[in-house]
């Protein structure tokens, strides 16, 4: 003879444990609606769901509210060290307000991206946070034109009326000419990011634009293809050929001025007795150099943080007027810098 099969658990089983009203369990599980309710309620209802292995039916929910509770992220390069904690901060803040977060790779590639959001879409995302933003992106564009609520991180675009979190880059690149100046360095050279992406531009012009105030040389500047280390060493090797006068180098972001170590390494270049070197991000086991990296850290957790409960306002439609907000990043000196040679 076949066993019975367990009847389901209900929301009203869930109800009659705890002694409430099933209405009262509805938002007690329901992250955006608890705070309605008592958290010694909230915890009981919590325990006995549990207990009777009750859990809401999301679809149901998304069918009711018109919502699939799941927010899409678009990330340039998962194999960058930077993205995972942004990522975390993504995710644990969405999670917290009850959605799902559907993460896409899309090695920093428009057609990826297209299709990483095509993707998205079809599975009815209630909003995207977007890594791969380029100075002229499309995606932006579509997002706008089909009512798709997004939030930009870590980089923005060339054009007004959107939500972004990004870094004061302006800040972070001072902090790092400052600390050189005070070394006594006036021969400074820059790896740059892609000048197509807004932070390797505005890394780009905060240094020139630094230089330039203080009477200094601000051409020796090279910008790289991407942000990696074949391009840092690429780069680094080209600067040195057009002129070995500099005696700092600023990196556009970490895995450049790997490359550029690299590069030193390989031609018999001391760092940084010969010439110093500083990057941008502080990325995991970066001080575990020796001489260890003088970098810029980046707020990586918070910025993802704030990015996804700029995004849940618009979601819920308690957004105001799309506003750019600027992290401020610091500055942490390592062995990597040093006084400059005579």
């Amino acid at each position: 003879m076949n066993a019975r099969k367990k009847a389901k658990v209900t929301i009203r089983d869930v109800a009659d444990l705890v002694g409430v009203h099933h209405s009262t369990v509805s938002r007690a599980l329901s992250p955006d609606k608890r705070g309605k309710i008592s958290p010694a309620v909230v915890k009981k209802v919590e325990r006995a769901a549990k207990k009777l292995g009750y859990y809401p039916n999301i679809v149901a929910s998304s069918l009711k509210l018109n919502r699939s509770f799941t927010v899409g992220v678009l990330i340039p390069d998962l194999m960058n060290p930077l993205f995972p904690p942004i990522i975390r901060g993504i995710q644990d803040t969405a999670e917290a307000a009850g959605f799902t977060v559907l993460t896409a790779n899309t090695d920093d590639e428009e057609d990826k991206e297209q299709s990483a959001l095509k993707m998205m879409r079809g599975r009815s995302i209630d909003g995207v946070i977007i890594a791969t933003a380029r100075r002229q992106e499309p995606i932006v564009e579509e997002c706008i034109a089909n009512d798709i609520p997004f939030v930009l991180v870590n980089r923005t675009v060339d054009r007004d009326g959107v939500n972004a979190v990004v870094l004061d880059e302006t800040f972070g690149v001072r902090s790092i000419l400052d600390h050189l100046m005070s070394l006594k360095h006036t021969q400074i050279a820059h790896i740059a990011g892609p000048q197509h992406t807004s932070t390797g531009y505005h890394r780009a012009k905060a240094f020139t634009d630094y230089l330039r105030i203080h009477d200094l040389p601000a051409d020796r500047v090279e910008v790289a293809a991407k942000f990696t280390v074949d391009e840092g060493r690429r780069a680094f090797k080209a600067l040195l050929a057009r002129d070995n006068r500099f005696t700092a180098v600023v990196a556009g972001n970490d895995l450049l001025a790997l490359g550029c170590i690299d590069a030193m390494q390989e031609m018999g270049i001391n760092y940084p007795d010969n010439i110093s070197i500083a990057g941008y991000d502080d990325i995991p086991f970066i001080e575990r150099m020796n001489p260890a990296l003088t970098t810029v850290v980046v707020p990586k957790y918070e910025m993802g943080s704030q990015a996804t409960k700029t995004l849940l306002e618009i979601i819920g439609g308690k957004s105001k007027e799309p506003v750019v907000m600027r992290m401020q990043p610091r500055l942490v000196v390592r062995g990597s810098t040093a006084i400059a040679p005579r």
